[in-house]
């Protein structure tokens, strides 16, 4: 489960304003609870705007090794309120059917060993029922999958925007597993860039142009070009076979298949979107081509490439054996989506690069997308803010499930009682000692698994944003190696 967007947490203390401003509410006054009943505090209020600062880039640090930048292992913790569909459930019954990421031996595991907490108070029942506004934290020991080495170089800079070259297999912002290998993480802690406003997004693989606005009127501003569509966006990129010579357009619109995974298609139920392609050289083999897309759908360019039988050469998703032997060409696949999804995450598992897709084992033992969320994008807003890193789609009522998977988290609790700096999961920041990221965690199922790192080669796609231009501004960034006529293969 993905940790709550920074500007929409509910967690976060609003700051004080300045004496004398203004009046201070009148104090709540507390409702006389019956016997036995369960006092639950009202809700903290918002902190408006950008919220990452010193204290979250200092979680952990970064180092390099074969290419890749690693992030060291850090304790964190994914907060939440309670949502509306597990008021009067327990917590046992929340944590059975929507967080099977984890077997219950492990939480039980982490209760005991004061990881879960509601209202701040040690969880000591996991039969406990939920009530409208309960705030639960879970504190886990959290790995991040590397990303390339290569430096983020800053395109442009004034009072207004940041400009930079982002390099390939780097998300934009904190995501999924993603939270320190970001963008935004690394240009808050090696660029000393901070409160940063994000304008537009490239995908994790997409390398090229991006700009970020560095206060509220510029990014309102910039906005608004954007929805009046006053903005260009060109990119290149790297394809299969010998692309047309004269200009091409498509227009097919585009489904999203899951959003766990990050899989589109060609779909007549997709949103409408239009792209422009113009080839700029062919080697005998690939071609390198310039896209122009004038919506900004999930995936357009490599879906549209895909459609047209030109897949950009090294796309982990889209130039894959999973689609059939067309590879996706005229939108024959010859699958339902729940078949391609298995094809697609199955044919990276035997690769043993489940890491190129930014998912991993434990995404795939937590509920997928459920018939409930459908395609509405409303799975991908609601993980935002719970207390795992897995999917919080709701799903239909079941049992509850005892997985024995794990079940080395119970013999691992004398390990936890023994050693209270694990118990009480590092400092209290966050921060650990400089051999503290060393440490296995006894209950991290990531501490005793050994992952196949990628190779820089991997985390590279042959898909680049070359040029930003709005109404007031253009950036560019050098056209990439591989799209050089004189490249090799």
């Amino acid at each position: 489960m993905a940790e709550p967007r920074p500007d929409a947490s509910r967690d976060r203390e609003e700051e004080p304003g300045p004496a004398g401003k203004e009046e201070a509410a009148p104090a709540r006054k507390k409702r006389r609870l019956a016997g036995g009943e369960r006092y639950v505090p009202p809700p903290r209020k918002l902190n408006a705007g950008v919220s990452f600062g010193a204290e979250h880039f200092a979680e952990t640090s970064y180092y390099f090794e074969g290419g890749l930048r690693k992030v060291r292992p850090y304790y964190f913790d994914f907060r939440t309120y309670c949502k509306g569909r597990w008021v009067g459930r327990s917590l046992l019954h929340v944590f059975s059917t929507e967080f099977r990421a984890q077997p219950l031996a492990y939480y039980r595991a982490a209760a005991r060993a004061g990881r879960l907490r509601l209202n701040e108070e040690p969880v000591r029942d996991l039969d406990i029922v939920l009530k409208n506004n309960d705030f639960l934290r879970n504190t886990v020991h959290r790995h991040e999958p590397p990303v390339t080495a290569q430096p983020i170089h800053i395109l442009a800079e004034d009072e207004e925007v940041v400009v930079v070259d982002k390099p390939s297999s780097l998300p934009v912002h904190p995501c999924g597993r993603f939270r320190h290998n970001t963008v935004i993480f690394i240009l808050g802690k090696e660029h000393g860039l901070r409160e940063l406003h994000t304008l537009h997004r490239l995908d994790r693989m997409t390398s090229g142009v991006l700009m970020f606005a560095k206060t509220a009127v510029v990014s309102k501003r910039i906005d608004k070009q954007v929805r009046q569509r006053q903005l260009e966006k060109e990119y290149v990129c790297r394809v299969v076979g010998e692309f047309p010579e004269q200009e091409v357009v498509c227009e097919e619109p585009i489904l999203v298949v899951s959003y766990k995974v990050g899989v589109c298609r060609v779909d007549p139920k997709g949103k409408p979107c239009q792209t422009f392609f113009q080839r700029l050289s062919y080697n005998g083999s690939t071609s390198v081509v310039r896209c122009l897309p004038r919506t900004g759908r999930t995936h357009q360019i490599r879906v549209h490439l895909q459609f047209l039988g030109h897949p950009i050469v090294n796309d982990p998703i889209y130039n894959m054996e999973a689609w059939g032997p067309d590879r996706g060409k005229g939108g024959k696949i010859g699958k339902t989506d729940e078949e391609l999804l298995r094809a697609l995450v199955e044919e990276h598992r035997s690769k043993q690069n489940l890491e190129i897709l930014g998912i991993g084992e434990e995404d795939l033992n937590s509920r997928g997308e459920s018939k409930d969320c459908g395609n509405s994008g409303d799975c991908t807003k609601s993980a935002e803010a719970d207390l795992i890193n897995g999917s919080s789609c709701p799903a239909e009522d079941e049992k509850y499930p005892e997985r024995n998977d794990i079940a080395v988290c119970d013999m691992n609790l004398e390990m936890l009682e023994k050693d209270k700096e694990l118990s009480l999961c590092g400092n209290q920041d966050g921060l650990m000692g400089d051999k503290g990221w060393e440490e296995k965690d006894p209950l991290c199922v990531e501490c005793r698994t050994n992952r196949r790192d990628p190779s820089p080669k991997e985390l590279v796609m042959f898909l680049h944003a070359l040029r930003y231009k709005g109404a007031d501004f253009e950036y560019c960034s050098s056209m990439p190696e591989w799209a050089m006529e004189d490249w090799e293969e």
